[in-house]
């Protein structure tokens, strides 16, 4: 047995993860091949990635930060490197926003769909377009795989096979009216595979623009009935902000029943940058979504939203952490999770205070509802402060639907099952109806209301 370093400490590495990974580099670095000398600093970075990765296993329970997130059935998959699909455009129809009509690229299988892409609504200037698809203007290789953190597993799995990426530049003091939709697409194939999005999105200074962030599966009439099949998304998206710049970002993970989903957020925000987040997580087998904040001038604003429902045996774990490295920080993050039958929800969210951050404004909150006896929930706000002149907490609630409130609902003429709906609305609805797109808000309001009415 080999072992991998941790910190200072040296831990035992399975066998059979480590070699399950070096299977995976291996099949995603089959296609990787540019030749024009011109993506030298591409080649350079997926070989670095692809030799951190080497070096580790897919974690297991005794990794800290995956002791609630067990991924041995994602190991029992034989994944081999999704294969290019054609897909009509009525196949991606039902997965459109009107207001995204002209500011929409799609990715099948992480390959750019160029026939189901539009981004002709875009202002002047602005840049939506596929890293590989021509020569681009902007200095993408001074971004792409710069954020911190690249070095986990996961993302320098997606580093090492990446092969081409969604790219959005947004120049100095535009503001992007519509939304930017990037819808990433599964098709499933005869057997299971691996697809591997990688998003680039950069907003110079004084600049704004809406994000959404999109995954979900080809043939997808409800999110609770897509086509059984196993598959595995690991996404990575960085986004830099920057100064006086603000994001609006809408990430919705819709994944097929028999699906793996691991999503990496890097965030970068700059002086007086705003960054707000939207995730809502309602499909896959199981998900994992890591969402990093990092603070790299003073007097910023993070707002972070979150929505996780799930069902039968589903299991959904969702990871932040926003570090405040400078004065005069704001942030404000609320995290909601409703959980039914023997599904499995995990939470845990670290916000670093260090003493450079004084005068930073923190608030963190995670909300869970259980639905089900057997329905499940670890939770674990977190903070870590040395600063001494800061205003900031945290809190957790875990609880089940209020009886005396079903019952007044019920007393006004609503019997209990509309009762018990219109609550769980309500729960949901503290999230969902800030989405500022509102052909999204729409959706995701029907998915609630879909699944709940299958809970009766």
């Amino acid at each position: 047995m080999s072992v991998q370093a941790v910190g200072t400490e040296l831990k035992p590495v399975s066998p059979d993860r480590a070699a399950y990974l070096a299977g995976l580099l291996a099949r995603v670095g089959e296609r990787v091949s540019l030749g024009d000398e011109k993506w030298g600093w591409l080649q350079e970075l997926r070989s670095r990635a692809a030799a951190l990765a080497s070096e580790r296993a897919i974690p297991s329970t005794r990794d800290e930060e995956w002791r609630f997130t067990d991924l041995s059935e994602l190991l029992r998959l034989n994944l081999q490197a999704a294969e290019p699909v054609d897909v009509p455009a009525e196949s991606v129809a039902a997965l459109s926003l009107p207001e995204a009509a002209q500011s929409r690229l799609v990715f099948v299988n992480g390959v750019f769909a160029p026939h189901l892409s539009d981004v002709a609504g875009l202002p002047p200037g602005v840049l939506a377009g596929n890293l590989l698809g021509g020569e681009l203007p902007v200095p993408v290789e001074e971004y792409l795989g710069k954020q911190p953190g690249g070095e986990e597993v996961f993302a320098a799995l997606n580093t090492a096979g990446l092969t081409d990426a969604a790219v959005v530049w947004v120049p100095k003091d535009v503001a992007v009216a519509a939304p930017v939709h990037l819808l990433f697409v599964s098709a499933a194939g005869e057997g299971s595979f691996i697809v591997q999005p990688r998003c680039l999105v950069v907003a110079e200074h004084g600049s704004s623009v809406t994000l959404v962030e999109h995954y979900a599966t080809v043939g997808l009439g409800c999110p609770d009935k897509p086509a059984a099949r196993s598959y595995f998304t690991n996404a990575v998206t960085e986004i830099w902000a920057g100064e006086n710049a603000a994001v609006t970002h809408i990430r919705v993970q819709r994944e097929g029943a028999e699906a793996f989903h691991v999503g990496r957020n890097a965030v970068a925000q700059a002086r007086n940058s705003r960054y707000t987040c939207y995730a809502v997580s309602l499909g896959a087998k199981l998900s994992r979504h890591n969402l990093e904040v990092f603070q790299t001038g003073e007097g910023t604003e993070t707002t972070l939203n979150g929505l996780t429902m799930i069902v039968g045996e589903q299991m959904a774990d969702t990871h932040s952490v926003i570090a405040l490295n400078h004065p005069h920080g704001k942030s404000r993050q609320l995290h909601k999770c409703i959980v039914d039958d023997r599904a499995h929800s995990v939470f845990n969210g670290k916000v670093f205070v260090p003493k450079a951050a004084q005068l930073t404004d923190a608030a963190q909150l995670s909300r869970n509802l259980l639905l089900s006896p057997k329905a499940r929930v670890d939770t674990k706000p977190q903070l870590e402060i040395t600063a001494d002149n800061v205003k900031c907490s945290h809190g957790a609630t875990v609880s089940q639907l209020d009886a005396e409130e079903v019952f007044y609902l019920q007393s006004r003429g609503l019997n209990a099952a509309d009762a018990r709906n219109l609550l769980i609305d309500s729960f949901a609805g503290e999230v969902i109806g800030q989405i500022p797109v509102d052909s999204l808000r729409k959706m995701l309001s029907r998915c609630v209301g879909c699944r709940m009415d299958s809970w009766e």
